[in-house]
């Protein structure tokens, strides 16, 4: 009928009860949402909230998610695209199929950021110590292989400097699929999220400089530093590409190498973000909330960073001192509930400050927290 009011869903399934579904439901619940997380055990991070949890282990527990549920998302790029298909034969899942196909897949990525004139490393292919070779030849050195699928933190990768270390590399993690990238020349890493709804609306949030140790994101400053509005235009419009050959519904985030010729494409993620946290409390409206907004057919909200810098700090490992956290001003605490072990992201810092110098002086005050070397 014309004019008649477009449904808004209410109930929200997520398949995967870690962190980020965590964080979902604490931002999706203000906007009068209910959660029901699929995982495999009520001690994950988003069971613990005192919402719906439906386990993988029950024979019924899929089938329980998708009748309590208005719409569906998912936590990881690395969910069975068999599994989103089924479901969305009855239930609608953001985003679609189309983002998480290609999204799993190194080789899928490059391709597409290929076919939308989106700058990424030359690459090739392989699936044997033959084909390596020959990729090696072709791409150059220095580069790195990967894992076409599954790989994250640093995990699955090996960099090759020089030829004769291609066996050694094809021992370590080859015996599968994998891709060859020539090594980029890069000055910084920086990520930007997007967000599209079902009505084509499109936001995104500020260019941010992302710093790594040993392969896991350690903290990023939002915005990045020396952005210029050409730069910030450039990756927009990148992400639109994207969004829209995907048909994309939800976050979409997108690692970027900033070089001296521009951007280069690295990965991306259907999804909310690590490199993103810092809107929680750094920008009007946090990731969480505007891929709840996208999803359950809501508008956008409002990107800008409240404060004129804001920085997101992991806490990698152990917990560590988060009293002297809770005694910083504008300076705020996350965590996960998670137990503590080496390398698990067991939640982090957010903070916002009105200067470069009053940032920094607080990365010195919470040094205990980001890496020694």
């Amino acid at each position: 009928m014309a004019g008649e009011a477009k449904k808004i869903s209410t109930k929200v399934g997520v398949l995967g009860a870690g962190q980020l579904g965590r964080m979902l439901a604490i931002s999706g619940a203000p906007l009068g949402k209910e959660f029901g997380f699929y995982g495999q055990s009520n001690q994950e991070p988003a069971a613990q909230l005192g919402h719906r949890f439906f386990s993988s282990k029950e024979s019924n527990g899929l089938a329980d998610l998708i009748e309590f549920s208005d719409v569906i998302t998912y936590e990881s790029e690395n969910t069975d695209v068999a599994l989103v298909r089924e479901i969305a034969k009855t239930t609608p899942v953001y985003p679609a199929e189309k983002s998480l196909f290609i999204s799993q897949h190194r080789g899928r990525e490059k391709s597409l950021f290929d076919q939308l004139n989106i700058p990424c490393a030359p690459y090739q292919i392989v699936d044997s110590l033959e084909s390596l070779k020959v990729a090696v030849e072709e791409v150059g050195l220095p580069a790195v292989l990967k894992t076409t699928t599954e790989g994250y933190d640093g995990k699955g990768q090996f960099v090759l400097k020089e030829a004769t270390q291609v066996e050694q590399a094809w021992s370590e993690i080859g015996g599968r699929e994998l891709v060859l990238e020539g090594f980029i020349n890069f000055q910084r890493e920086l990520s930007m999220i997007a967000v599209r709804n079902a009505d084509n609306e499109h936001v995104y949030y500020p260019l941010v400089q992302n710093v790594h140790h040993d392969g896991i994101l350690r903290y990023t400053i939002a915005p990045a530093r020396d952005i210029s509005d050409e730069l910030q235009k450039e990756a927009e419009a990148y992400m639109q590409r994207l969004l829209d050959e995907l048909d994309h519904v939800g976050v979409l985030t997108l690692e970027l190498f900033d070089t001296l010729d521009g951007l280069v494409a690295n990965e991306m993620a259907p999804r909310v973000h690590n490199s993103g946290h810092w809107t929680q409390d750094g920008a009007v409206t946090d990731q969480f909330e505007n891929h709840v907004r996208a999803i359950t057919g809501m508008p956008l909200g409002d990107t800008s960073v409240c404060q004129p810098i804001a920085a997101m700090i992991n806490i990698i490992g152990v917990i560590g001192p988060t009293k002297k956290v809770l005694e910083m001003p504008n300076t705020f605490l996350h965590l996960y509930d998670k137990e503590e072990r080496p390398n698990r992201k067991l939640g982090h810092i957010n903070i916002v400050a009105d200067s470069e110098e009053v940032l920094y002086e607080s990365f010195k005050t919470l040094a205990e927290f980001l890496p020694k070397s």
